[in-house]
């Protein structure tokens, strides 16, 4: 027998709340808003415009797993892997989700506008990307590049809340271009978790479009490719540096490489989700934000 929902306490609600949104998973996108915040010169931010940073980061990445969940709750229900979520165990009932989602959005939208009015302007476009990316699996093995440009859009973000001038925006779009391929790439991983499933629901993913292995070949290639803008971002917030400490040069490579052995790992391990994904994969973002860090202090601190 099943606890109703209404009988809980508020403590209960509150953790099926956080496993709904899985508050974990913010691991992923916030290094990469910081990222952005940093990857460029600029004067500090007052502790107001964090708090509206912050308030926007946490409504978009709430209303993004919202979306993501309701839309998706029938597919979840037939899931062996997911029908233990919220919606379809019914743990959590719809009606809450979507009043989830409008507190969310509302956070959202109300932190944009206070930001000021461009970025209020702009606002739909995370929230459009939002709601389209969860319906691709239906129609194209390429969804999995939806879910990296819903990440791609944090590094952005970031910079232009920190630079609403949007000057020196170069090491800001490689780094969205980490995103794009690094998350596109570890969701391809992810999905070889319901490869039987997938097939059986007519869910479209590169793992039952090309097989496992030839999938996780293309995990590879966009993890290469990740690598890539990662280390290019570090030289664009370079440029223009005359001539950087020789020790940060060298914290900037090592700390890059570092970053790289990660994704490498990650391949390495693929056939163990659970260790590439939720263990291995969790600290690539910080690798992202150190080496943006560390490229800043390269070209002459902060």
């Amino acid at each position: 027998m099943t606890t109703s929902t209404a009988t809980l306490s508020p403590l209960s609600r509150l953790r099926t709340y956080a496993s709904f949104v899985r508050i974990e998973h913010t691991l992923f996108s916030l290094p990469l808003l910081l990222a952005g915040v940093f990857s460029a010169p600029g004067p500090a931010l007052s502790a107001a415009r964090w708090a509206l940073i912050a308030v926007a980061a946490v409504g978009a990445r709430t209303a993004a797993m919202a979306l993501n969940r309701l839309i998706d709750r029938r597919l979840d229900a037939l899931n062996p892997r997911t029908r233990a979520r919220e919606l379809p165990a019914g743990r959590m009932k719809t009606a809450e989700a979507v009043a989830l989602l409008a507190a969310s959005v509302s956070a959202y939208l109300a932190a944009c506008a206070a930001l000021g009015p461009w970025f209020l302007r702009v606002a739909f476009v995370p929230l459009a990307v939002f709601t389209g990316y969860p319906y691709l699996k239906r129609f194209t093995p390429l969804c999995h590049f939806g879910v990296g440009l819903a990440l791609a859009l944090a590094p952005l973000a970031g910079f232009a809340a920190a630079h609403p001038g949007l000057e020196d925006f170069a090491p800001a779009v490689w780094l969205s271009g980490f995103a794009l391929a690094w998350v596109s790439g570890f969701d391809i991983i992810y999905a070889t978790l319901d490869e039987e499933s997938d097939r059986a629901l007519g869910v479209r993913s590169m793992v039952t479009w090309l097989g496992r292995r030839q999938a996780l070949a293309v995990s590879a290639v966009l993890h290469l490719a990740g690598f890539a803008c990662l280390a290019l971002a570090a030289f664009a917030v370079l440029r223009g540096a005359a001539h950087p400490p020789a020790g940060t040069r060298v914290a900037l490579v090592a700390t890059l490489l570092a970053t790289g052995s990660l994704l490498w790992l990650e391949q390495r391990w693929a056939q163990d989700v659970n260790l590439a994904f939720f263990k291995v994969n969790v600290v690539v973002g910080f690798g992202v934000l150190a080496s943006v860090l560390m490229a800043r202090a390269a070209a002459g601190g902060f």
